[in-house]
């Protein structure tokens, strides 16, 4: 792999607990590019733990449906199978080099191929202040509604004074570093049933700090933040729904922030399987084609596949203010895969406070991917005046005081883009069904028409609204 897409923070202009939103944080916030270190004890349980190496991991791609003897086969070379599927993939780890050739000479293997893992980045500054909760009764009493400018510029305050706040029956499914259910904001949406880890790493560390907790627990920040902007209670922040039912797939490492191809792909499989209607996937890079033939050939695969299981796929565009276009020999993930929706970012370029007024909602950001060819549609991602609010996860092991209260942070990127779509995207399902490509066609018809006329490299067919897009 070549490239990486920043799809965490470029820059996380505050971070909060519940306070008076009429006033902005002091100044002197503490620097958390280097986050506020933990309390003693838990300082020295990391330092005893030390940072934990993933075990090698592979793709082993079969020649039709893999049988019970190539899962013995693995386990005969050390290895253990992490997750598998009948279309025709095992997702390994442990495997050594010996391993990995005596597995490739069966007839029955068509590849077996290295995990990829795709590098994030996160830029954090903020202040804490005291905690209040609000009513979770309307997302516009939302306690920290009043910075929550993406809200209002994708009409999600349109939807909601006309009733349109989700329903149980839809169910979004979060890939990311997992999602932290207890936060007032989300607690009661995630589905713990079906919510899954595929990253053993973590393991250790949630049985150190957390041990009555399910695997799916968010030690980062990330993956929560992204859930609670498609999905709130609306106590903290609102979401741009509060009803629908959410599924937690971690894939990404809290120690390296970085998120594993394997670990997707059987996060994707393991969704459309278990009946999600949406799927977030706020993450990206890319490889040469040419390259790693197989592995592309595999995830366009999955993606017929979850299409075919009636799941809309949303997928950030990525932060490398890269022409997608002009991306050469380049297999952009997952903008380049069939079916998705691929989204851009847009956010204001000055406000006057941390409450406004915001100037501009609708600039592309300055770091968001472009390209005619690969942008669906663009929504809110944060800006230069502004960063997209929504909670922080309360068993983060990256931001200490996030677990010491109710905290909000705010993030740009093309991450915080997406789940605004998928939000989104779970009221049409609604209206729709299950049909991908009638959730995409409506999301896209709905969409306010900005840029170019018709398809704009920054906008796609325009920056996605609420109101336009349920009729209302």
């Amino acid at each position: 792999m070549i490239r990486h897409s920043r799809s965490a923070a470029l820059a996380l202009c505050a971070l909060l607990t519940l306070t008076a939103c009429d006033a902005a944080p002091d100044a002197v916030a503490p620097d958390l590019d280097s986050p506020a270190p933990p309390p003693a004890a838990l300082q020295e349980a990391l330092a005893g733990l030390g940072a934990q190496e993933a075990a090698p991991q592979h793709l082993i791609l079969t020649r039709g449906r893999w049988s019970p003897d190539l899962a013995d086969a693995v386990r005969a070379q050390g290895g253990e199978v992490l997750y598998q599927h009948p279309m025709g993939m095992l997702f390994v780890s442990g495997l050594d080099g010996a391993g990995v050739e005596a597995l490739s000479g069966r007839g029955d293997v068509a590849a077996v191929e290295a995990d990829v893992w795709y590098s994030l980045d996160a830029g954090l500054d903020g202040a804490p202040e005291d905690a209040v909760v609000a009513s979770p009764d309307n997302p516009a009493a939302a306690f920290f509604f009043a910075r929550q400018w993406h809200m209002r510029a994708m009409g999600a305050d349109a939807a909601w004074a006309a009733g349109r706040l989700g329903s149980p029956s839809v169910t979004v499914a979060i890939i990311d570093t997992g999602i932290d259910y207890l936060y007032p904001d989300l607690q009661g949406r995630v589905d713990l049933g079906r919510s899954v880890s595929f990253v053993p790493a973590d393991a250790p560390f949630l049985e150190a700090f957390f041990p009555t907790r399910h695997p799916v627990t968010d030690l980062h920040f990330h993956g929560t933040h992204v859930a609670a902007t498609a999905v709130s209670n609306g106590l903290a922040a609102a979401g741009v729904t509060s009803r629908p039912t959410l599924i937690g797939i971690k894939a990404c490492s809290f120690q390296t922030f970085s998120c594993s191809l394997g670990a997707v792909v059987s996060g994707l499989l393991h969704a459309a399987d278990n009946g999600a209607d949406v799927v977030n996937m706020s993450l990206g890079g890319g490889f040469p084609k040419d390259g790693l033939g197989p592995l592309v050939a595999f995830i366009n695969q999955v993606m017929t596949y979850v299409n075919r299981q009636g799941t809309t796929v949303v997928v950030s565009a990525g932060n490398d203010a890269t022409d997608l276009d002009r991306n050469g020999n380049i297999f952009t993930t997952y903008c380049d895969a069939p079916g998705v929706i691929c989204v851009s970012a847009t956010g204001p370029t000055a406000a006057g406070s941390v409450n406004g007024p915001f100037m501009n909602v609708d600039a592309p950001s300055t770091f968001t991917n472009f390209g005619r060819s690969a942008i669906s549609v663009a929504a809110p991602g944060g800006n230069t005046g502004a960063p997209v609010w929504a909670g922080c996860s309360t068993s983060s092991l990256v931001l200490a005081i996030c677990r010491t209260g109710t905290f909000v942070v705010g993030i740009s990127g093309t991450s915080m883009a997406a789940p605004h779509v998928s939000g989104l995207a779970a009221l049409v399902v609604e209206d729709v069904g299950r049909h991908p490509g009638r959730v995409k066609s409506a999301i896209q018809q709905g969409a306010e028409d900005l840029g170019q006329p018709g398809t704009d490299k920054f906008y796609g067919k325009g920056r996605i609204h609420a109101g336009r897009t349920l009729g209302l």
